[in-house]
């Protein structure tokens, strides 16, 4: 049990985080920039530290700061939250360096399922069914019409990192190839600032279920049940349903079994969320959260981080 936790994020996440804390008891530390001096998360929290100005990149996205922070304070873990330094696996390295505990995924699985790529290849190897498509990156149109006469057009050609819908065009035809993933690659460089792409076989009016799973560090596995995001705009989840109205008990003991299997298999720790297709088979990806009410993101076709 820890005695004390910093929580390096702001607003709403911080209320959820600091409130978690009270009720096991464990003192709370907040930091902050100067514009967020009397926000009620410093004013609830049982000690603050400011970080530094306005700018998140100058306070909530410092990493020397937050980590000199929790220094001083003798913080014994640091909880991200989402956003911010949530998916950073060079600041959760940096945070276990210093011999303080990360909440959240370890830096390994961090980097990894931030490359959707790198992502898939590990799920396959570890023996999850995963939506069929390319290898790895693909780099023309040359390349990805084999991929695509063998998996069966329509196929939906994705950025590689990132998420939100970013980066993510459908191809019906070998003519569109080629367009398309020079759109998807632009956009994906632009959001992402890497503009490596994959292809996969794209899933035409899915249920889109995600099941959310809770791992500690001694390889035990327990899924949370599943939520249906099915209804979505642009690849953006619109509305969320749980349980799943498109699934029997049996169903959803299967894939909940599924779930917590393949993340034992990989050694996965903290919250997670495998995505399912009731057309596919389900694919992983990690949200770095551990919230009394957790929330996670998908594109309704695929892995993100």
């Amino acid at each position: 049990m820890f005695h004390k936790v910093l929580i390096a994020n702001r607003g709403e996440i911080a209320l959820r985080i600091l409130r978690a804390c009270r009720d096991m008891g464990i003192r709370s530390v907040a930091v902050h920039s100067t514009a967020d001096a009397n926000a009620m998360h410093v004013r609830l929290a049982d000690e603050s530290i400011c970080i530094g100005p306005p700018p998140a990149a100058e306070s909530y996205l410092n990493q020397v700061a937050i980590l000199t922070a929790a220094t001083i304070c003798n913080a014994e873990a640091i909880h991200p939250g989402y956003g911010f330094l949530s998916e950073n696996a060079d600041f959760a390295a940096m945070v276990e360096d210093h011999g303080i505990t990360f909440i959240g995924p370890s830096p390994e699985h961090i980097r990894l399922m931030g490359d959707k790529v790198a992502a898939k290849r590990a799920c396959r190897e570890a023996g999850i069914p995963v939506v069929p498509g390319s290898e790895g990156p693909v780099e023309n149109a040359e390349q990805a019409i084999p991929i695509a006469e063998t998996v069966g057009y329509p196929v939906l050609i994705k950025a590689a990192a990132g998420g939100g819908g970013r980066g993510m065009k459908v191809a019906h035809s070998p003519d569109e190839l080629g367009p398309q993933m020079a759109m998807a690659r632009s956009e994906a460089t632009a959001a992402f600032g890497n503009g490596d792409l994959y292809l996969e076989k794209y899933l035409a009016r899915p249920r889109h279920i995600e099941v959310q799973i809770l791992a500690d560090h001694h390889g035990n596995v327990v899924h949370l049940g599943e939520r249906d995001c099915s209804l979505q705009r642009r690849h953006q989840k619109v509305l969320e349903e749980a349980p799943s109205p498109a699934l029997d008990a049996r169903a959803r003991a299967r894939i909940g079994r599924l779930a917590a299997q393949a993340a034992a298999r990989i050694g996965y720790r903290s919250v997670g969320t495998f995505e399912v297709s009731l057309r596919g088979w389900p694919i992983l990806f990690h949200r770095n959260e551990y919230t009394p009410a957790g929330r996670a993101s998908g594109d309704g076709n695929g892995l993100r981080p």
